[in-house]
């Protein structure tokens, strides 16, 4: 089989590939969503465009991905838009770049003893980047929204439902949910139980405060017009052409304006990697996420080219509405006949690892200190194998007979929801060919980045390509990811069993408790075959060597409100 595939990789990796990546180090800066890192398609249009700049004025032009979905705050859940997002809001607390949580639009908080009431004190004259005031309303106004069921934010339910009466809320009485403002510079949480990690949760750029009146006025259309995309952080928009580039200029309503150092950032949505390395090569960008998987070994050595690990995990996610992917044993003969270390090695090339179990590298643990990662395997040991396939491989077979498919005898026609995009069409064809050897004819439904995000939550989908890179340090970010009522769960899978663990987990004061608890229930996940993990992540990108100042986070994030050119 894998000399079968070495054919297709050949022709695969040299059309379609990219990476992700960017980085240095700065001043403090907002944090974003994350979910997973993109990388593009299709040649961009307008790649040496050139911003709209007073004389003398700096401006950056970088590649960070395609077109994103959206750049709505309470909307996004994919790295693309919230490396935008990042520098155009900022929340009560934001992360620097040493990944410490520090204030953002708060300047100062404090939590009650019992741990259930947070308040945050806003600094004195916060403005919106029309000039008009910013007040704790507005972050009152702003969380409600990410509950409302109106708004269908993915987020909601995993960033909310730790407070007094997001149940009511997510039924439709907004008011219930327990945020207030006693006066314009003071904002009030109230919370069911302790979180060990609810700041990490505030400086999260999905509770970023938007704008009620621009909203409500102009409904969905208010993140593609620069005259609505009213901001908060360092930038705000001037340009917005879908498929060709996005324009943002320096906010002087921003409290802290003078630090931030470019007055504009253009970034430039272009889908194939091709164009972006071009574009790259002849100096029209000084700094692309997506560089071609071909160019790879040629740039190692290279002082422009950057490899840094991200916590994140690349999977499969099953339908698991429909039939046959209803039965836990069909998902777990595809997930053991992936050869987890032939795609990281072979087909990534060597720049993923193999993944073992559900959470990979860089996620604490109780300790000081301590690896989740670690722990899981003293105490459970790797769920896969990577050194003995072919065990798996006949382990797959047996189960989808058990599971009434002998040899793939009767297994309906399956399709696999991918982009064109980095790896992720090369690993479709493996996958075609690995599960072909199970006796599965499987399609290859290649869509563009923003449909693909739109129909896996819709739930338009047999089997698809997923990711997931962290928002904060804890492994209940990517854990919670399977709970019934996630808003981010693409397969729709449900375990009343894991969904106690996670409750449970969430609700613990008792940091050992907490972990052994989300141990338990990455257990549950991988025994019940709830996605396939197949590799965890790391980030690539080219960067000038003039950009200086800049840095790039564990949770796949760039910061550039703060870079130099030199």
């Amino acid at each position: 089989m894998k000399r079968k595939v070495a054919s297709v990789l050949a022709a695969v990796l040299a059309a379609s590939m990219a990476l992700a990546g960017c980085g240095s180090s700065a001043p403090a800066a907002a944090p974003a969503p994350a979910a997973e890192s993109e990388a593009a398609e299709k040649p961009a249009e307008g790649a040496e465009a050139e911003a709209p700049a007073a004389e003398g004025a700096t401006v950056l032009d970088v590649q960070v991905g395609p077109s994103p979905e959206t750049i709505d705050p309470a909307l996004n859940s994919a790295v693309d838009g919230a490396n935008m997002i990042i520098h155009a809001f900022e929340g009560l607390l934001k992360f620097d770049k040493d990944n410490n949580v520090v204030p953002g639009l708060a300047e100062s908080w404090e939590m009650s003893d019992d741990g259930l009431v947070w308040t945050f004190h806003l600094r004195e004259g916060l403005k919106w980047s029309d000039g008009s005031p910013l007040t704790a309303n507005d972050f009152v106004y702003s969380w409600k929204r990410v509950a409302d069921p109106a708004t269908a934010a993915p987020y909601g339910y995993d960033l909310l439902n730790y407070i007094v009466g997001y149940e009511e809320a997510e039924a439709g009485d907004v008011d219930a949910l327990a945020v207030s403002a006693p006066d314009d510079n003071t904002f009030v949480v109230e919370l069911k139980s302790p979180c060990i990690y609810f700041d990490k949760i505030c400086a999260f750029a999905v509770l970023v405060p938007v704008q009620q009146a621009t909203i409500e006025a102009n409904g969905d259309a208010w993140t593609i017009d620069p005259a609505t995309y009213i901001t908060c952080g360092p930038y705000y928009m001037t340009e917005f052409t879908d498929g060709s580039q996005i324009v943002f200029q320096k906010n002087e309503n921003y409290w802290d304006a003078e630090h931030v150092t470019f007055d504009t950032i253009v970034w430039h949505l272009i889908e194939d990697s091709n164009a972006a390395y071009s574009a790259y090569q002849n100096g029209d960008l000084m700094m692309i996420k997506d560089v071609p998987t071909e160019e790879i070994p040629s740039l190692e050595g290279n002082e422009e080219f950057f490899v840094e690990p991200i916590m994140g995990t690349y999977y499969v996610s099953f339908n698991t509405q429909r039939a046959p992917f209803d039965d836990a044993r069909v998902r777990e003969a595809l997930s053991l006949a992936i050869d987890r270390d032939y795609v990281a090695g072979t087909i990534m090339q060597g720049t993923y690892s193999p993944a073992t179990n559900f959470v990979g590298p860089g996620v604490s643990d109780a300790a000081e200190g301590s690896s989740f990662e670690d722990v899981t395997k003293e105490t459970y040991g790797d769920h896969f194998d990577v050194t003995n396939y072919e065990a798996d491989l006949e382990k797959a077979k047996a189960l989808l007979a058990e599971a009434g498919y002998p040899n793939g005898e009767g297994f309906p026609e399956i399709k696999y929801l991918t982009n064109d995009a980095g790896y992720h069409k090369a690993v479709a064809e493996y996958l075609q060919s690995a599960w072909g050897d199970l006796g599965i004819t499987m399609t290859v439904d290649i869509q563009e980045w923003k449909t693909v995000t739109a129909d896996r939550r819709s739930g338009n989908f047999d089997v698809a390509r997923n990711g997931w890179v962290y928002d904060w340090d804890d492994p209940s970010n990517m854990i919670n990811l399977l709970e019934t009522s996630n808003g981010n769960n693409d397969g729709k899978y449900s375990s009343a069993e894991f969904d106690t663990l996670v409750d449970e987990a969430r609700k613990s004061t008792d940091v050992a408790e907490h972990y052994d608890l989300l141990h338990q229930a990455e257990q549950v996940l991988l025994e019940d075959a709830a996605m396939a993990p197949v590799a965890y992540y790391n980030d690539f990108w080219l960067q000038k060597p003039e950009l200086k100042n800049t840095w790039h986070s564990p949770y796949g994030y760039w910061y550039f409100m703060y870079g130099t050119l030199e």
